[in-house]
Order: C-alpha cells, then sequence, then structure tokens
C-alpha cells in the first residue's frame, strides 16, 4: 500500500502514489545519475531529514523502484529497470519546470547531480550529431563535471579531465541565461557570466548549442 492512496483507478493516480511523496522524485533524479550511497544521497540533498529520506527510500523499494545492492563492501541504492524507466519523464519535468526557473535564491544550491540531470535534460543529440566530438569541464560552485559529446553520445562525470574547453559560472543564473539563449555566448564570456579556465572560448557556441532548453 502507498503512502497516500488517491481512491482512484488509474495510471496516473498510481504513478502518483508511488513517487509522489515528496523529496522521491529527487532521490530518482540523483540515482538516474548513478547508484548511491546512503550518506551520498543525504549529501546531494542537504534539506531533507534523516528520517524521511529512510522512509521515501523504503516506500521506493517496496514499490519496486529502487534496490539495496552490495557494491566493494558497501550497499548503494539503484534503480531497478522499472526505475529507470522514469528517466524520460524526469527529463521531460525538467525540461517543463526550467520555464518557470527564475534567477537562484542565495539559499538554493546546485549540486553535481542536479546539474548532471539538467544537462542532459537540454541536450540536442540531432544538434550534437552534426558537430565534431568535443569535451567540456564545467565548474558551478561544488559541481564541477567532465562532459564529453560524441556525436549523438552524452557522457557526464565529476571531475575534470584533458578537454577542449574548460570554463566556469560566476552565478547559478549563468547557465540557465546560457542554455535559454538568453545570453549569448560571447556575451556570456565578454561579461564574467563565464570564465574561459583554458582551452578554446569560441567552443562555449558549440556548448551553447549543443545544450539548449526553451525559457
Amino acid at each position: 500500500m502507498a503512502a497516500r492512496d488517491y481512491g482512484q483507478y488509474s495510471g496516473i493516480s498510481r504513478a502518483v502514489e508511488l513517487v509522489g511523496e515528496r523529496w522521491a522524485l529527487l532521490i530518482i533524479r540523483d540515482l538516474l545519475v548513478g547508484p548511491r550511497r546512503y550518506g551520498e544521497l543525504a549529501a546531494g540533498l542537504p534539506r531533507i531529514p534523516s528520517n524521511i529520506l529512510a522512509a521515501r527510500l523504503k516506500e521506493l523499494q517496496a514499490a519496486g523502484v529502487i534496490r539495496r545492492a552490495p557494491r566493494s563492501r558497501v550497499i548503494v541504492y539503484e534503480l531497478t529497470p522499472y526505475g529507470r524507466e522514469l528517466e524520460p519523464v524526469v527529463l521531460a519535468l525538467g525540461a517543463w519546470g526550467f520555464k518557470a526557473l527564475d534567477d537562484p535564491r542565495e539559499e538554493q544550491i546546485i549540486t553535481p547531480d542536479s546539474m548532471t540531470m539538467d544537462l542532459r535534460t537540454a541536450f540536442r543529440p540531432q544538434v550534437a550529431l552534426e558537430l565534431p566530438a568535443t569535451a567540456y569541464a564545467a565548474r558551478l560552485g561544488a559541481a564541477e563535471l567532465l562532459i564529453r559529446v560524441d556525436g549523438s553520445s552524452l557522457d557526464v562525470r565529476r571531475g575534470d579531465g584533458q578537454v577542449d574547453l574548460a570554463f566556469a559560472f560566476e552565478e547559478g543564473a549563468g547557465i540557465r541565461r546560457l542554455i535559454s539563449g538568453e545570453l549569448a555566448a560571447e556575451c556570456a564570456i565578454a561579461t564574467g557570466v563565464v570564465e574561459v579556465l583554458r582551452g578554446r572560448g569560441d567552443l562555449l557556441n558549440r556548448f551553447a548549442d549543443t545544450f539548449h532548453l526553451a525559457a
């Protein structure tokens, strides 16, 4: 029995019963990036009370959405195949929610996992297919990501490495303004919204073409 029962027999009501409780979809969002230990999930969702995180994990396991798995002598949480079917739903919700984003408030954070999923949401494989393979390193606060685009394939992971362009956003609003087209790549660099750390600054245009969401 789900934590909430709407008393309706429909696919949508059942889906909301399974994953509609507060924090559930954010847990799923982070697990779409990869398996996580309990502490890693808590660190990525710093406002979630520990009892709520434990309850959501238990509910999602009971629903067959996630499972506990041993990895190198530690227990991680990972999505089941059934849970992974939520990926297009989460990406579509991210694109829909992007339209309502304002500039971030001071207390709001961007985590590596949230930024990874935002990039997956904004990725345009049909555009990338026509562009040369490119590697980027993007930094925004604590989020440091290595982004590799090769044709219609996208790989995003934490860390740094050999890249064609490394850049940093001055503020959280910068990435929204860039991928929405509100701010052109050249202007982003000229105004300091984006700092080129190394590599070819003109490749920021390619990044903005590859990752785009309409505001």
